[in-house]
């Protein structure tokens, strides 16, 4: 049984949706504690609540069909958040570094078929 590659593309599409929507359902339940935690990572503690409404925004754009250039923005920008967010982690040199290991693993899942799909539809044959 062989499985195609948009369904390849779509389980690490939906895993990667649910990694995401766990982290803005946990930034916006804990605020206080997610500002915080970014300060200890160097970062301005502000920047939690815009970092949440863009990885919404950018869920919806790898979702959506369409345009494929905000796609392709979006799957950039959770590539840059999450090599930053690791790079953040292993800079304090605590044990939360794999969140982002794994969420690069099914952005990167997500990306790679997302091409092998659009390809595959370039090269098929009209009708």
């Amino acid at each position: 049984m062989k499985i195609s590659n948009n369904t390849i593309h779509w389980i690490f599409t939906v895993l990667l949706s649910a990694l995401v929507i766990t982290s803005v359902v946990r930034y916006v339940s804990d605020l206080e504690t997610f500002m915080s935690n970014f300060e200890t990572l160097g970062y301005n503690g502000r920047i939690v609540i815009p970092l949440a409404a863009a990885k919404i925004l950018g869920l919806i754009a790898i979702v959506s069909n369409k345009p494929k250039f905000l796609k392709e923005w979006a799957y950039a920008g959770f590539l840059f958040n999450f090599l930053l967010a690791l790079e953040a982690h292993i800079a304090i040199n605590d044990e939360h570094y794999i969140g982002p290991v794994i969420a690069l693993f099914l952005l990167t899942g997500s990306y790679v078929f997302y091409r092998k799909v659009d390809i595959d539809k370039t090269n098929q044959l009209p009708e």
